[in-house]
Order: C-alpha cells, then structure tokens, then sequence
C-alpha cells in the first residue's frame, strides 16, 4: 500500500509528541524551539529524507479503476503540474489559510498615515520602537503581541469589540521539572502528558456542566493578576461562557503584567473610522497611532484547500457526514488530521495517525485496497449539526458551510474529548 501525507501541524501543548519526550523546561515553548524539535524529532525517526519539500497539491481525485488517489501536484513552483499516486492520503495541513488571512476593511483605512499590518503579513523591517501602536483584535494574537511590542514602544492599545478570556500560566511546569529530577526522562514525560491531558479535559467538561462557575473562578483569577484600578467588568469580562471560544494564555502573567505598568492600555469599543494619525472610536475616543495591527485572525482551510474529485466528479465536502472526525461518508482511503479546538492539535494528531496505522494493517490483513466510511440504513434519518458544534468562534463560523456535516450518533460525530478514535463500522 502507498501512502500519501499531505502538510505538516504541529503545535506544543501536552509536551509534544507522544512517542518523543519534550525535554525542555519550557511548557510553553517559542516558535524556535518547536522547530528545533519538529526537526530533531524527523531525524530521529529517519523522516526528514523522505519529505518532499516545496509541493503543492492543487487537486486529487479518486479512480475507481485502479483504487488509488492521483495527485496534480506543483514542484517548487514549477509552471506544470506533476501527478502523483497513493493508495492511502492523509491531509495534515492544518485548519487556517495562512497566505489570506481573515482581513476585515476598517473604515476609511486608506487615509491612514502610518504603517497598517496584519500580524499573518509581517513586515521583517517594522520598526515599532518609541511609536504608538494600535492592536485592533482579542485573541490570542494579540494577547501574544501585545506583551512582546510593549518592550520598546511608546505605548501599545489593545482596541477589542469582545474581551477574551486570559489565563495566567507559567512557562515552566515546576511539576515536570521536579518528576524530571526523579525519574527517566520517558516516565516522567508520560505522567506531565496525563497531568495536562486531564487537567485541560476537566477544565472544558466544567465549562459544560458549570459555566457560570467556571466563568467566576477564571475572572476571580483576572482579578488576582490585576491592580484594583484596572476596569475588569468591561476589558476581561466576555459575554460568553468559557470553551464557547478558545481561552487565551498568558505566559507567566506578561499580559497583565503590561496592563499593570500602564505600558499596556485596554479599549472595549467599535471602530467608527480610521483617520491618518490614529482610530476614533463609536463612543467618540481617539487613539493617536503611528502603527495599526490587525490582529483579526485567520480564515480556516479544509484540506489544504485542495481540489477533491471522485472519477472525475468534482466532490462538495459539505454534503459528507464526518466519520469520527477523521474521515468523511462515501469518501475512499481519505483521512484527514483535525486537532481538537479545547485541546492540544498535537494530541489528536497523534491519534488519528495511529488510527491510519490500524486501518492500513486492516487493509493489508484482509488482502484489500478500498477503505469508505457508508451510512447504514439507521443512519439515513439523522439530524445534521455543525462540524465543529457549540463553539462561537467568528473564524469557525465564517467557514462552517464548507465542512462536512456532523451526525446525532457514533461513528458520525466530531467530539471534543480526548479519547482514541476506534476503528468502527468501515465498507471495505
């Protein structure tokens, strides 16, 4: 059988893979040491010479004559396509379009005089030191950037429509640390992974069951990490409950840290219009600045954006139902690695590939070449529900209409918990 793995995700949460101990005291890691170990761990395992590096795959379609996907597939920006053929395709391309961003246009933003970037675009030569900077966003984005550029400018705004939530968390786990003192890097890795993996599942099943207790515990530990000026009713107060969006982290309290010192000022309010030397707000506030970020987030990406097809007919993923998460109804030999949206990507990454470990030793077992998920007759009345379901998210929501649809029952469901997809009714 002939695979065919298509992208690469990869996020550090849980400490990293499974199979390979993440040894840094670093919970909370930067982009340049994930690489570093992204690497380190393809060495290892003798991947990185069996990557393709600079393809693109554009479109894939399904033959039924020789039961295998053909790829048309860009080769380090070639000006034709070259085909490529697999028995088995794996889609790892994460969930966001990163070459076009989620962009909204603020009114008038044409008459801006400054420099107006999106944090997906970066300038390499931005040069923010002693300016005034305006964040326009809540998220995670901004909650990082914020911090990070409040170091040597002038004075940075964070501009939000909606507060998020903000965690304060260390970046280094003193449990890990300590278990990493007394036992071998490969026990102590396990029990830190449990540790995390528990605690993060526990956290989203109370914002389930207890919302309005874990929305008070979570703004009672806002109020700890702030000075008493600071207004929390309406900068770190969301009007949703948690888990009904993502929770932002705050390594080691820096966010709140720069609200504290004032390097850091917080405005909840619309824009009413750009203006060359800043933002004015709909309640009438201006806010001077030389730099505008837009810190509005992605537009999210099914598979890689690439073209499907089955015989030649063009296939609308919004009209499968999800098999597991992971796989899609009528669809032959696709799997396709969606991480969890209250939990670690690395986690689930991990346990759809072992999925595709079991379904390839199944096929090779049973001497067969077809894998596809089919509805059976009970099946035929379910109620659709969303992809990705109870979640508010703009980013989510804005692409809900091209994912496939969601059942009311096993094996037809997308759920959240960190639990191992098994490998259920499959036509073979």
């Amino acid at each position: 059988i002939s695979l065919g793995l298509v992208g690469s995700e990869m996020c550090i949460r849980d400490r990293g893979f499974s199979f390979r101990p993440w040894t840094s005291k670093n919970a909370i890691a930067e982009g340049g040491e994930i690489l570093e170990y992204i690497r380190e761990t393809a060495e290892s395992c003798n991947i990185t010479g069996k990557v393709h590096f600079g393809h693109q795959v554009v479109s894939a379609n399904w033959s039924d004559l020789d039961s295998c996907w053909h790829l048309d597939v860009y080769v380090n920006g070639d000006s034709n396509p070259r085909t490529f053929r697999c028995r088995l395709l794996q889609v790892c391309a994460g969930y966001y379009n990163y070459e076009q961003p989620h962009n909204p246009i603020l009114t008038d933003e044409e008459r801006f005089s400054g420099s107006l970037v999106h944090p997906q675009h970066w300038p390499e030569n931005l040069d923010y030191r002693d300016k005034d900077v305006v964040i326009v966003g809540s998220g995670a984005t901004a909650v990082t950037l914020a911090p990070a550029m409040a170091e040597t400018a002038r004075k940075v705004t964070v501009l939000q429509r909606t507060p998020s939530y903000i965690v304060a968390r260390p970046s280094v786990d003193k449990v890990a640390v300590w278990l990493n003192k007394l036992l071998p890097d490969s026990w102590a890795y396990k029990l830190v992974r449990k540790k995390n993996i528990a605690l993060q599942q526990w956290v989203y099943r109370q914002s389930r069951r207890r919302p309005l207790q874990l929305k008070q515990r979570l703004l009672d530990m806002t109020k700890k990490e702030l000075h008493s000026h600071v207004d929390i009713n309406t900068h770190f107060t969301p009007p949703y409950y948690p888990w009904d969006q993502r929770l932002c982290l705050s390594p080691d309290a820096d966010f709140f840290k720069g609200v504290n010192d004032a390097k850091i000022a917080m405005v909840t309010d619309h824009i009413e219009r750009v203006v060359p030397d800043g933002i004015v707000t709909q309640s009438g506030q201006e806010i001077a600045a030389d730099i505008i970020v837009k810190a509005t987030g992605l537009n999210l990406s099914l598979l890689g954006d690439i073209r499907f097809s089955i015989n030649g007919e063009a296939l609308n993923m919004s009209d499968t139902w999800t098999y597991k998460g992971l796989m899609f109804s009528g669809v032959p030999n696709l799997i396709s690695t969606f991480g969890y949206i209250n939990a670690s990507w690395t986690l689930r990454a991990d346990l759809t590939a072992e999925f595709l470990c079991r379904i390839w030793q199944h096929l090779k077992v049973r001497g067969a070449h077809t894998c596809r998920p089919m509805l059976r007759d009970q099946d035929q009345s379910m109620v659709a529900r969303p992809f990705i379901d109870d979640f508010s998210s703009g980013y989510m929501q804005r692409a809900m209409d091209k994912m496939p649809k969601q059942g009311d029952r096993a094996p037809w469901l997308n759920t959240q918990g960190a639990l191992s997809p098994c490998l259920g009714i499959l036509s073979i």
